[in-house]
């Protein structure tokens, strides 16, 4: 490895290909669905308001927004009274855009839709600054991001050895991620997913520095202070 004033300044040193992954909607997953058209007629307006009753026309556009969000239910699916049910599970918000922009075209050629997820979720506990679970409505995510978001890492944690634990379908996997590795760069364990816990540990050293160091503090006070009685009895 080169010392830090071999390393060239100003240059590419190395390139990693990306392996990004689109988020995929799920089951119960909670979507922020827009309607939107350039139609300035009654017509248009009326069949947006029955998509949802938040429908509002500002100038030549008349739009819809779901405020409280849509459920997807546990088979998948969305369900409008209007458009019927349209299955999501699977698809990238963008693909789901496309799928019901097909659906709604029927009624209304220009229309354009938004997807946007309003509870992508994912906890972060062990040595960050901010134990919590985070939601976001950006779904691409890297881990460094995630726990950023949590305050970032402490004094003491382990970078080497971040614990991820994954819900894949009826199934939970566990894995361990390296954060100083540049090749953790192209890993598709890269981007957090819905549900994702992220536990950092601690150095072990940590156990020793928290409380020997504290320890040796009271220790040495109680000594001083013992002397100092000692000296003045005298």
């Amino acid at each position: 490895m080169k010392h830090r004033k071999e390393i060239p300044r100003d240059t590419v040193l190395r390139r990693h290909a990306m392996n990004i992954q689109e988020y995929r909607i799920q089951p119960l997953d909670l979507l922020s669905i827009n309607f939107e058209t350039l139609t300035d007629e009654s017509d248009a307006f009326d069949f947006l308001a029955k998509l949802s009753p938040q429908t509002r026309a500002g100038g030549s556009a008349v739009s819809n927004s779901s405020a409280n969000g849509i459920l997807v239910n546990r088979e998948g699916n969305i369900e409008y009274a209007v458009l019927g049910k349209i299955h999501m599970a699977g698809l990238t918000p963008f693909q789901a855009e496309d799928s019901i922009r097909a659906r709604a075209s029927k009624y209304m050629p220009d229309v354009i839709v938004r997807v946007r997820m309003l509870n992508f979720r994912f906890t972060v506990l062990g040595e960050v600054n901010r134990e919590q679970t985070v939601i976001s409505t950006n779904t691409r995510l890297t881990m460094s991001e995630a726990i950023g978001l949590a305050g970032g890492l402490s004094e003491l944690a382990d970078r080497t050895l971040v614990k991820v634990i994954r819900q894949k379908g009826l199934e939970t996997e566990v894995y361990y991620i390296d954060l100083l590795k540049e090749d953790f760069l192209e890993s598709k364990y890269y981007y957090v997913q819905q549900n994702d816990v992220i536990v950092v540990p601690p150095l072990k050293q940590r156990t020793f520095r928290k409380y020997f160091t504290t320890n040796l503090a009271i220790i040495t006070t109680a000594i001083s202070f013992g002397l100092l009685i000692v000296t003045l009895t005298r």
